[in-house]
């Protein structure tokens, strides 16, 4: 029978710090459980007292856990060395010879992790959780080879999503550049988006019917197709259907382009989201793919954070003024071209996406069996 240890019992606490400022390169933790650049001005600041985290070691943030229902923890694999804020608690393992960082790492992504640091974490001040907490919840610890196993097929599956999502940004970034080539020229506007699309159309969905809900949360940053739906009984929110392009119009959600292109419903069907996207649908013989890649094009991305406004945090961008960026009339023969690449770029991109989804099926199967090995 596998042993079941403590974190503390595993893992030991770093605190190195980067005295010298000789490295630069600033990171945090997402919700996600993954790196991601600081977008933070340190110009001025004092990057001698912010902590050094190397290749393999974690960093965790326990603030607010039982908010966010999620401990935003990870295991540095992108860079051999970085620097993080003196307030996040950084570890590594003790002993690789008795817990894989690989498998430490899957544990900490398992959901049941996180319901049960979300219990531990409601007591705290503001839902926080003291390392000293953190440190004393338990995980099965089977003997090496079995770890090794587990991580590999993992692994092997993490490396197949990996591969469908480069053809995805490879795909999308070939066609983004056609676009822009296409529509996007330095030449004197002679419409605008209004003249060309419908902003908000109507679409039926009454109260209390039962449809898909694609919140926030379900729109991509990067990528055209949302995940994680649900259905329940529409109570308002903005509706669509198939062939609508969808923009998160509150910040900071827009500043970090969640968008979609809505090609994964069936036929007549109409779902619902947040009251706070903007919807897009093609206007008389418009190709239905022109918009995605419109709003994805850097262009208008810095026209629309222009009419940002509202009180600080909480900024959002009308239907009316993104309607108003202005345009070069797009000719018939130009859209017919590139409408046979985007329809073919945005379904391609569509079967991916299901594929990846499969696979993400196939590693949670893999981490909730973890406990049961």
């Amino acid at each position: 029978m596998e042993e079941h240890k403590s974190i503390d019992e595993l893992v030991i606490r770093v605190d190195e710090r980067n005295i010298d400022e000789s490295i630069s390169e600033l990171i945090g933790v997402s919700i996600d459980k993954c790196f991601i650049k600081s977008v933070a001005n340190v110009n001025g600041t004092d990057l001698s007292k912010y902590k050094i985290i190397r290749k393999d070691d974690f960093a965790v943030s326990l603030m607010q856990v039982s908010r966010d229902g999620k401990i935003p923890v990870a295991r540095m694999i992108e860079y051999d060395v970085a620097i993080m804020s003196p307030a996040y608690p950084i570890f590594r393992v003790k002993d690789k010879n008795i817990i894989l960082p690989a498998y430490l790492d899957m544990w900490f992504k398992r959901p049941e992790f996180d319901r049960e640091a979300a219990f531990i974490a409601v007591g705290g001040v503001r839902g926080s959780m003291p390392w000293e907490e953190f440190a004393k919840m338990k995980l099965p610890v089977p003997d090496i080879d079995k770890q090794k196993k587990i991580v590999e097929a993992y692994e092997a599956i993490t490396n197949r999503i990996e591969l469908k999502q480069k053809i995805n940004d490879n795909l999308e970034a070939t066609a983004q550049a056609y676009f822009d080539k296409l529509f996007i020229a330095n030449v004197e506007p002679d419409c605008t988006l209004a003249d060309i699309a419908l902003v908000n159309p109507v679409r039926f969905l009454a109260k209390g019917e039962e449809a898909r809900c694609f919140e926030m949360a379900t729109l991509p940053t990067y990528g055209c197709i949302p995940t994680g739906d649900v259905i329940k009984p529409y109570n308002g929110g903005v509706r669509f259907i198939n062939g609508d392009t969808l923009i998160a119009r509150i910040t900071p959600c827009l500043e970090n382009g969640k968008a979609a292109y809505i090609n994964i419903l069936s036929d007549g069907e109409v779902a619902f989201g947040s009251t706070e996207y903007i919807v897009f649908a093609a206007k008389d013989n418009m190709p239905s793919c022109f918009y995605y890649f419109l709003i994805r094009n850097s262009r208008f991305v810095t026209f629309a954070l222009q009419f940002m406004n509202g009180s600080s945090g909480r900024q959002r961008v009308s239907g009316e003024e993104l309607a108003s960026f202005p345009m070069v009339q797009p000719s018939a023969e130009k859209l017919e071209a590139f409408s046979i690449v985007g329809y073919q770029v945005l379904e391609q991109m569509k079967e991916n996406t299901s594929e990846m989804q499969k696979l993400k099926k196939l590693q949670e199967i893999i981490a909730i069996t973890m406990s049961s090995r």
